[in-house]
């Protein structure tokens, strides 16, 4: 088993599109949820999202590009672009048949995709564009990513709800680990926010309705939570095998020891009672790192800003780290980010990585009344400056998918 490193960030977020932009919101608790821009919200109960703001896709694509490729990608491909110009990796002139590209995308071109049947419905079929099945299709994001850094590796992209970041992640890391690729640019990019993505969720009753506050609308582990609010963007890291990132002489954010996943099998949307698949997850990265409970410092949180998500988060952490639990410091970042959906473990594992790096846990922003049943510290509305040997990040989504990854600090 290779060692793994992290050697490059990239990312666009309704916090910032810069690492260093994205970083300071985050620490500040600094919300990116505003009133909803890209459509008319007027006439929905939800009317509140964490929108990705001026984003300019030019600086990666030339203007054909940016006709045939739908948000979530044109995210991904300047994300990417960041990612590898932080990482100093020179794809032009190197062998690049193993490096690859895992980016996880929970809905993909879900606006192009309403777009396009009304397209079908209303001005029939001649008018539909050859490029939307192209563009709108989940793993274009990975395409895109692949073709731009001429990525002649692994491609892959996965799909699964709420996780899919964290999982091409961790699937980015077996990669190298097991000497199938040597860099991987892994993450996640989604971009939902539209009329359809919005009104499902509402009619799930799934997202706060908090629109006359949004800032704090989202508030993971208060006891006054009333839904998650929904967000979009990319996050994207630069996985590279160690011996190589230091031969070159390479900046090593952190390295990644841990990967782990696991099913509910229990229900469609609703996490099984007590974490129990959160358990699992969490026990399986633990052991993919061969480290014990009591190691872990930092844990970036799912913590939606959703009754049970929370509350069972909070229950499979006590089981999981026992005694250890109250000594671990936690955090929701989606307190300022939304919830980003398939891009969700992306963003997160970039800020992880930073939290490592920087020796500095980013807040849990908005708490302000505790809840008896979740009763960890979850670093609130302040950020707090700690030695992170190890940090877990915690995805899970829709279907019962679960994924974690731990980074360690580098000595």
């Amino acid at each position: 088993m290779r060692r793994v490193v992290v050697t490059g960030l990239g990312i666009v977020s309704p916090i910032g599109n810069t690492i260093s932009q994205a970083w300071d919101h985050a620490v500040s608790g600094k919300s990116g949820i505003r009133k909803i821009s890209l459509f008319d919200p007027n006439e929905l109960a939800v009317q509140i999202a964490a929108e990705v703001k001026d984003f300019d896709a030019s600086e990666a694509l030339d203007a054909k590009e940016l006709t045939r490729t739908s948000r979530f990608c044109q995210f991904a491909a300047v994300a990417a672009k960041h990612a590898m110009n932080d990482s100093g990796l020179d794809a032009e002139n190197s062998n690049t048949e193993l490096w690859g590209a895992s980016v996880g995308v929970g809905l993909g071109a879900l606006n192009d995709i309403e777009n396009a049947a009304i397209t079908l419905d209303k001005r029939g079929p001649k008018r539909v564009s050859p490029f939307f099945l192209p563009y709108s299709i989940p793993n274009m994001a990975a395409g895109v990513v692949s073709k731009n850094h001429h990525l002649k590796g692994p491609n892959i992209c996965t799909t699964t709800a709420c996780s899919s970041g964290t999982h091409a992640i961790g699937e980015a890391f077996n990669l190298i680990s097991q000497g199938a690729a040597d860099v991987m640019v892994a993450g996640g990019a989604e971009a939902a926010v539209s009329p359809l993505g919005i009104t499902s969720f509402m009619n799930m009753k799934a997202l706060s309705r908090n629109n006359d506050q949004p800032e704090a609308a989202s508030k993971p582990f208060d006891l006054n939570r009333n839904g998650f609010v929904m967000g979009e963007g990319c996050g994207l890291v630069v996985l590279e095998e160690y011996d190589s990132a230091v031969k070159r002489g390479a900046k090593i954010y952190a390295e990644m020891v841990g990967y782990g996943m696991s099913g509910d099998a229990h229900h469609i949307t609703a996490p099984a009672p007590e974490g129990e698949g959160a358990q699992r997850c969490m026990k399986s990265a633990l052991s993919s790192a061969k480290i014990s409970p009591d190691q872990i410092d930092y844990i970036n949180a799912h913590g939606t800003s959703t009754k049970l998500n929370d509350m069972y988060e909070t229950a499979a952490t006590r089981k999981v780290f026992g005694n250890h639990a109250p000594n671990i410091s936690i955090s929701s970042t989606k307190g300022v980010t939304g919830h980003c959906l398939g891009a969700a473990g992306g963003i997160e594992g970039v800020l992880t990585a930073l939290a490592v790096h920087h020796a500095l846990v980013p807040p849990t922003a908005n708490y302000s009344t505790p809840d008896p049943d979740c009763d960890l510290d979850y670093t609130p509305n302040q950020a707090k400056e700690r030695q992170i040997r190890y940090a877990l990040s915690n995805s899970f989504g829709f279907g019962g998918t679960n994924a974690t990854i731990i980074f360690k600090q580098m000595s």
